[in-house]
């Protein structure tokens, strides 16, 4: 299917000319002016996104809205778009989530607001490029230079030790993307372009594909980020404000889970199936080593950050364990491992979003994310320890909400590969609930004990707003994500074929 209009060209740079004119109507100062227009390209650009999903064709496993223009002719590089039922769903969740980052950074952002959202809209565009981007090398753009926003997002609005945050991502990020650039450079002599569809019909040989697998998991696995690459987020995270964490942590992560999918498994099918098992034991690790260092933190931020490492270890556990389903002959299996740490995916940006806005909410009013400041909040804010249980739930996987779908579906294929296996990915339901029930009972229940806590104010409807859509957002997703399994479910069929059928020379 082909766009009539630029339907993609148009997601990627209206929040990003947004965000240019935000700059324009802004100053040091705050502006009603400048976020008015940040806050209308944010739900302009969401309205551009949803004619996506409802046009979406689901029967079909070829890309969608496809544009195609030469950019670089000389090299073969052209600006090339599309969408599958992998990427699409990516996209509405970045135009999703972007809306509601504006909103809740209207007043808590005193320096420089305007430059604070026009950060964010620039960020949404390069990021929804990157989702979208069917060209190795305009790839390669938008995930080299989303990096930017997000570091000067970090380093102005951050904490105190902000530098040192945004050097570390940066560094680590950029580190792997330089192996990244080095792999498509050799697939763009071997498939004569830089298209990726073009990359996922190379016959390339057993050692060849091994390096490029392990070129590709470093940029990917540090993105996720996997464990052991993983200590730069949690800074990232107690650093950045609370938009750059939502942001963060609900759509950047993915993009190390989308690059296993667009390029390691089809691209070096034999290699993944030969280095399954690292992966497993590596997404293992993340689910269940991580959840107990999660359980030692202090601070609710680090704690979230923690959290979100272990279920990210969920999504790459559902990508790799389809080659031992598929050794036992049971391919639907393997579809459901795959769709399930989709559905993670989505549920974990919706989850982890609204968990950094509650931690958010209350930092805005008593500057500290010490769980030991707190205790007794509900006495004072009912409304909002409504909505922070129930993230708090979603975040355990509770059933009925979106955080248990996609771990029940991982765990439900995983036991088709190895008992073992699931035992030790369902322990996260375990840890999961622990660390996030040790963190609501000590500062949503129990008496007040802080004079601070006794004083607060509950929460405001701009904040009830952005806190209320994300809920039945959760509550939605968890009840009914047929829409969502049934969008990816003719692309994640396609790529079964790819990752099961050898490409050795």
């Amino acid at each position: 299917m082909s766009a009539e209009l630029p339907l993609l060209s148009l997601v990627i740079w209206t929040p990003i000319l947004g965000g240019l004119l935000t700059l324009a109507f802004g100053g040091e100062k705050s502006t009603l002016e400048a976020k008015v227009v940040a806050l209308i390209a944010a739900l302009v650009t969401f309205g551009l996104s949803i004619p996506l999903y409802t046009g979406f064709d689901v029967g079909t496993a070829q890309m969608q809205f496809q544009e195609l223009t030469p950019w670089i002719e000389r090299f073969g590089i052209q600006y090339h778009l599309g969408v599958d039922g992998i990427s699409m769903p990516l996209i509405v969740l970045t135009t999703f989530i972007t809306v509601l980052v504006i909103i809740a950074g209207w007043e808590v952002i005193e320096t420089r607001p305007a430059y604070y959202m026009a950060a964010f809209l620039i960020l949404e565009g390069l990021m929804i490029g990157a989702f979208a981007a069917l060209d190795a090398m305009l790839f390669y753009v938008f995930w080299e230079a989303l990096l930017i926003p997000m570091f000067i997002v970090i380093g102005i609005w951050g904490g105190p030790r902000r530098v040192y945050a945004t050097i570390k991502f940066f560094l680590y990020t950029f580190f792997g993307s330089v192996f990244m650039l080095v792999a498509l450079i050799y697939l763009y002599f071997q498939a004569g372009s830089f298209s990726i569809l073009d990359f996922h019909n190379v016959p390339i040989g057993l050692d060849a594909q091994i390096l490029i697998f392990f070129a590709f998991l470093i940029a990917f696995a540090v993105k996720v980020p996997m464990w052991p690459v993983h200590t730069w987020l949690p800074d990232a995270h107690v650093e950045a404000p609370t938009g750059g964490s939502v942001v963060l942590a609900a759509i950047m992560l993915k993009l190390g889970g989308y690059g296993f999918l667009r390029f390691s498994l089809p691209i070096t099918p034999d290699a993944s199936h030969a280095l399954d098992w690292l992966m497993i034991l590596l997404s293992l690790i993340a689910v269940v080593y991580i959840g107990f260092v999660a359980l030692a933190q202090s601070d609710m931020k680090k704690l979230i950050a923690y959290s979100s490492i272990s279920h990210m270890g969920f999504v790459t556990l559902g990508f790799f364990i389809v080659f031992a389903i598929a050794q036992r002959g049971s391919l639907q299996g393997a579809g459901m491992g795959i769709e399930g740490a989709m559905v993670q995916m989505v549920s974990h940006g919706l989850v982890s979003g609204a968990m950094f806005l509650c931690v958010g909410v209350l930092y805005d009013r008593v500057h500290s994310r010490e769980i030991s400041q707190y205790g007794g909040v509900v006495n004072a804010m009912p409304t909002f320890g409504a909505f922070m249980v129930l993230f708090a739930m979603a975040n355990a996987g509770l059933p009925g909400t979106s955080g248990f779908v996609g771990e029940f579906m991982v765990i439900l294929a995983t036991f088709k590969a190895n008992f073992w296996y699931a035992f030790f990915a369902a322990l996260t339901l375990i840890l999961g609930a622990a660390y996030t029930l040790w963190m609501v009972k000590r500062v949503i229940f129990g008496k007040v004990t802080h004079e601070h806590v006794a004083a607060l104010t509950d929460i405001n409807a701009r904040e009830f707003l952005v806190l209320g859509v994300l809920a039945v957002a959760v509550l939605w997703l968890g009840i009914h994500p047929a829409p969502l399994v049934e969008v990816m479910h003719s692309t994640v069929e396609h790529l079964l074929t790819q990752v099961t059928t050898s490409k050795l020379l």
